[in-house]
């Protein structure tokens, strides 16, 4: 149970814009305008509690970072999670949403992704750990975000990617990068400001 306790370049393109007409009168740079990479449709799975996940009703009309990882992972994932923390608390009450996929759903359980999940300070309904279907990992995973694939090699990405409200990809960001984090807040904060899309 306790075992995980021994053990595109990061494409925001979120740059300050240059051209005359861009600065406001205090000077600042305006944020340029994120790219639209895809849409990722509707899923469900099962979350840290043992409830199911209906990503229409926690991640619809919210922005959201996701990951893949896995609790046993002696590698990059320790660090990762400790960035996704990173990121929740810098976006504490902007309902701004978290999600780690797991790419081991055979031992990543509710309850050990619920241990995992208080190890690394996740708040209750805000940043969600999943685990579920093979199927479901795998089309999210290779299909949907094009980063690996849910297959048993315990193989995974260890980008950040930041969805807007209107369930859109609009961002990469590879977390050995040293300023990946400050770029996944600055621009989760800049899609928040954007109002989502008219149903």
């Amino acid at each position: 149970m306790d075992s995980w306790l021994s053990t595109v370049k990061a494409s925001s393109v979120a740059v300050a814009a240059l051209a005359l007409g861009a600065f406001g009168s205090s000077g600042c740079a305006a944020h340029a305008k994120l790219p639209s990479y895809s849409s990722v449709p509707d899923f469900s799975l099962t979350d840290q509690t043992g409830a199911k996940f209906d990503s229409a009703a926690a991640l619809g009309g919210h922005v959201w970072v996701a990951d893949f990882m896995f609790t046993t992972c002696p590698g990059p994932c320790p660090r990762m999670s400790k960035q996704m923390s990173e990121v929740q608390d810098a976006l504490k009450g902007t309902g701004a949403r978290m999600i780690s996929l797991t790419v081991d759903p055979q031992h990543d359980t509710p309850a050990v992704l619920e241990e995992y999940a208080q190890y690394y300070h996740a708040h209750p309904g805000v940043w969600f750990f999943l685990t579920g279907d093979v199927k479901t990992l795998d089309r999210l995973d290779h299909d949907v975000f094009k980063l690996g694939n849910v297959d048993g090699s315990l193989d995974h990405s260890t980008r950040f990617i930041l969805v807007d409200r209107n369930s859109q990809v609009r961002g990469y960001y590879l977390t050995s990068e040293q300023d990946a984090i400050t770029r996944v807040i600055a621009d989760a904060k800049a899609l928040l400001k954007e109002k989502p899309a008219k149903s």
